[in-house]
């Protein structure tokens, strides 16, 4: 079979390792623009390279960024003559001759033992034996070694690539055949028949440095039950000999050549791997002749480790041993490091969807994959970059990511039919595997992502049904989309496969069952055996979708030892936040506290789900520079342990029971969100005070004294009405968030009792909690009620059934409504004016919403037709205005439709039908304190 050749990077990283220093700059491409607005640029990328007296810089600029870097790879491969790809045979024939003629040449080319060859290291310690002794190894530290010796043996049997025992097999029958070697038929030994002359062994003793001292080495024993527990091992290296010989007594295994070795795990330049035993010679070499097959049947080294095997994605038999030992290019001497659960737990960490989001961000505890991406808050890898981690990791194909155009013109023909109440036009995507497609016309575009196994089957495509006005923002929406999709499949394990593929799996994904669960066999057998009571893994979070963020119920944090005076300035939806914070283990005695994670500045946007809800609930209760401490929830022991650091295999015999986890925060600052940002760069005020000196406009016209304000939120629009004179006495605020409501609280409060000391009235103010979709008679015929900039963050059918609630139950006597104006969002978003840091998306195309939160945006005629239905329907007139802008083409940037009631004969009926108050009362001025 075809066989892929290394690429220039991975092959600079095997002779520099880290050496070899990338720069990457980003610069701007200017490409079309659709005909009206701003020139269309893209980002694209350069790259230098340094390297040990060599330096290389692209002469051109790539899409992306891995393009550049392996283009300045090549020009220095160029430059050294150094040839990254040798002729590998296509034939399985072909490839057996090779890896005979290949193993014979490490042992009678005496050259070679003044190479930079792993396998030098190995011989180095062999060579200063004595007797029949000398420069005899172990069969498999060449397998450990060499890529090609492994690329040949997958050439000859695909299956080699996953079974460090096929390829064993395959090395040992050709070893038998291969000229100058020595092979045993009752081990694994190789060495050279003839011996080294004595220039050759004092080169590559010079080269390779003994292990003068002794060297404890700490590593995993992961037993092949998995009801059985990890243990610590420590392996003592000395006496100058063959590391592998001292594995072997921890295996129990008779000699070092009955040890075989995994591929390496995690970082490439890393040399963890798996250890474990090979099973008779005769059994061996028959496995590469189709002779026997491996059933287990009572023999222990048949006996397949799931665990082991999952982590390393290889077959790995019997009981395996986890360490950080080798030899490699980058070194003159052997590499050691420890490796303890701390290690073992962050490997496995690495293979779940939001495993890399967590480590990229060094943030274990606190941070969560998001749930929505955008180019301005998104902090660590991209959610492109975690895809592919996340399939390398799985062992799977890269992901392909088909970008697809839709014209301007089509896309406004599109929502001309929409506007008319016509089905738009599907757009048929035209897909290409390569990212960079041609940008003659302006465009806005669509992205498709599959996955595939090794084989190139297909497990599961997406085919999101959003626009993007870049391509790199669709292919970075969608990769995030298809990543909540997998992180919610490992955690719901515990669900039956039927509904996993067939109920939950739609919005806009096709799963292939048997191909997906095929490959995901191993991952299912490790973590179906743990039953989801206490892993990572399958912890449950909700209902099984790709917007489970958006679904589970709140988690407010109980605040304690709450520091530093209120600054008026708290986080809200779509504010960029910057915290530190601290995560400890206490124990309950108190007598033990475990620092497991701390940050000096931790940035992320509210309401993404980028952190837990506990940590978020904290924040969101305290302003800036403020600090406090809460209780979270104790997290999975695999995370905990995975974060532990030099405290896992102390924490490991820790009982859940006695201890808990607890958080310290302080805010250190709060950018506002890029909505309130793009505003304020072309509204003097900003909207959201014209929206509301629009409502006091109304009030006083009314001369209204009830007020109810529908989604309140964190109480912005009940704060500024006491700021201005109305004739209100009473006002009432609604939401289904609780965050919202408490801080809403803490405002009104404030407020309310300064005003107490210096007027003699003042109204009083109530917040309830609940939705503002269910009738509660306490509302029932307000002077005016109010919904400013709620109902888009609402599914359509949501806004439109609180529209028929508020009009037909509540019936205020005024009802204002107001949301953004879609065809606005061009104006807005050219004018934003974007930090040093936030580089603006220059009107690629038609824009995407405001707030990555928003459900909808609507055009005037959408936006009119919902409304005068409503009124019709209830009885109510209607008339539309809005603030921001001159009202000219294309309206303004926030259209307010103004509900007034034209009768009351059904008013009593209504009340008497449903008397029902399923709202809580959260708080109330006066007389009442604030909620916690």
């Amino acid at each position: 079979m075809p066989t892929t050749a290394p690429t220039p990077k991975a092959v600079l990283h095997q002779r520099f390792g880290a050496k070899a220093r990338y720069t990457v700059e980003e610069v701007r491409e200017a490409v079309g623009g659709c005909p009206g607005l701003a020139p269309q640029t893209r980002s694209v990328y350069r790259c230098a390279l340094e390297l040990p007296g060599l330096s290389v810089a692209t002469p051109g600029t790539f899409v992306r960024k891995k393009d550049a870097e392996q283009a300045a790879a090549q020009i220095a491969l160029d430059k050294l003559g150094i040839q990254p790809t040798a002729n590998i045979p296509t034939t399985p024939e072909e490839a057996w001759d090779e890896l005979i003629a290949r193993i014979s040449g490490f042992f009678i080319d005496e050259s070679f033992l003044s190479s930079t060859h792993p396998l030098v290291g190995h011989l180095s310690v062999t060579l200063r034996r004595t007797g029949d002794l000398i420069g005899r190894l172990p069969l498999s530290a060449i397998a450990a070694c060499d890529v090609k010796v492994n690329t040949l043996c997958k050439v000859i049997d695909s299956k080699a690539e996953f079974d460090p025992l096929l390829v064993l097999s395959l090395m040992y029958n050709a070893a038998k055949q291969s000229p100058g070697v020595s092979v045993n038929d009752s081990n694994f030994w190789i060495q050279s028949q003839k011996p080294y002359s004595p220039e050759a062994v004092d080169l590559a003793l010079k080269r390779w440095s003994c292990t003068s001292d002794p060297v404890e080495v700490e590593a995993i024993l992961v037993p092949h039950m998995l009801e059985d527990e990890l243990k610590i091992v420590r392996v003592n290296l000395q006496d100058n000999e063959h590391y592998m010989s001292y594995v072997a007594e921890k295996l129990t295994v008779s000699d070092s050549s009955h040890v075989l070795v995994s591929r390496t795990i995690g970082k490439a330049s890393s040399e963890i791997r798996l250890y474990f035993a090979a099973p008779s010679v005769h059994f061996v070499s028959d496995i590469s002749k189709n002779v026997l097959a491996c059933h287990g049947d009572g023999d222990i080294n048949c006996q397949v480790n799931k665990r082991a095997s999952y982590i390393s994605g290889q077959t790995i038999y019997g009981d395996a041993l986890l360490a950080n030992i080798g030899y490699t290019r980058r070194d003159s001497e052997l590499h050691t490091e420890d490796v303890n659960l701390c290690t073992y737990y962050r490997i496995l960490l690495g293979k779940l969807p939001d495993g890399n989001c967590k480590m990229s961000r060094d943030a274990i505890l606190a941070a969560q994959l998001p749930s929505a991406y955008s180019r301005f808050s998104w902090k660590g890898l991209s959610p492109r970059d975690l895809l592919c981690s996340f399939c390398r990791n799985q062992r799977l194909s890269e992901p392909l990511f088909a970008v697809s155009r839709v014209s301007c013109d089509m896309l406004t023909s599109a929502v001309s039919s929409e506007e008319r109440g016509a089905p738009a036009k599907s757009v048929e995507n035209q897909y290409t595997n390569d990212v960079r497609i041609d940008k003659e016309t302006p465009d806005i575009f669509k992205c498709v992502v599959k996955i595939c196994s090794r084989k190139q089957e297909i497990l599961l495509e997406y085919s999101a049904a959003d626009t993007w006005s870049k391509e790199s923002d669709a292919i970075q929406n969608s990769a995030l989309k298809v990543l909540i999709w997998f992180d919610n499949y490992f955690k719901q394990l515990n669900t039956k496969t039927n509904e996993l593929y067939l109920s939950k799996c739609t919005d806009g994904f096709k799963i292939h069952p048997k191909n997906f669960l095929q490959e995901f066999a191993m991952c299912l057998s490790v973590y179906g055996n743990t039953g989801c009571n206490d892993s990572g893994m399958c912890s449950s979070v909700g209902p099984f979708t790709v917007d489970t963020p958006k679904k589970q119920l709140e988690s407010t944090a109980n605040l304690t030892h709450i520091e530093g005076p209120d600054s008026g300035v708290f986080p809200s939806h779509g504010s960029l936040t910057c915290i530190s914070y601290t995560a400890s283990l206490v124990m309950k005695d108190k007598e033990k506290i475990y620092l497991l994670e701390s940050h000096n500045e931790f940035e992320f946007e509210i309401g993404t789900g980028a952190v837990s809800n506990q940590l978020e609930s904290c924040v969101t209760q305290l302003s800036v520079n403020q600090a406090a401490c809460f209780i979270a929830e104790l997290p999975p022991r695999d995370l905990i342990l995975a974060a532990a650091s030099e405290f896992s295999h102390e924490l490991s015999n820790v009982s859940r029971e006695s201890c808990s986890l607890e958080f310290s925060v302080k805010v250190l600052q709060v950018t506002e969100p890029l909505e309130d940002r793009m505003e304020k760069a072309l509204f003097s005020p900003p909207l959201s005070k014209q929206r509301v000196e629009f409502a006091v406009q109304h009030i006083n016209e009314l001369h209204a004294t009830t007020l109810v304000d529908f989604g309140c939120g964190s109480g912005s629009l009940l704060d500024s009405l006491l700021e201005h004179p109305t004739t209100l006495e009473k006002l009432v605020g609604v939401d289904i968030s609780r965050k919202g409501l408490t801080r809403a609280a803490k405002s009104l409060h404030q407020k309310l009792s300064k005003k107490s000391l210096v007027q003699t009235t003042v109204p009083t103010a109530v917040l309830y909690d609940g939705s503002i979709t269910d009738f509660d008679s306490r509302l029932y015929g307000f002077d005016i009620g109010t919904c400013l900039e709620v109902i888009e963050h609402m599914e359509e059918d949501q806004a439109s059934l609180f529209g028929n609630v508020v009009l037909s139950s509540f019936r205020p006597a005024v009802l204002i409504v107001s949301t953004p104006n879609y065809e606005y969002n061009p104006i807005l978003q050219r004018s934003a004016m974007p930090s040093k840091d936030d580089e603006a998306d220059e009107n690629a195309g038609p824009c995407k919403f405001r707030n990555h939160d928003h459900k909808f945006e609507w055009t005037r005629a959408q936006f009119q037709c919902w409304a005068t239905d409503l009124a019709v329907k209830h009885n109510y007139s209607v008339e539309f205005r809005g603030v921001g802008g001159s009202g000219d083409e294309p309206g303004y940037a926030s259209q307010i439709a103004v509900f007034r009631r034209t009768a009351r004969d059904t008013e009593e009926m209504c009340l008497n039908k449903d008397p029902g108050q399923p709202y809580e009362l959260l708080w109330e001025w006066p007389n009442a304190s604030i909620p916690v």
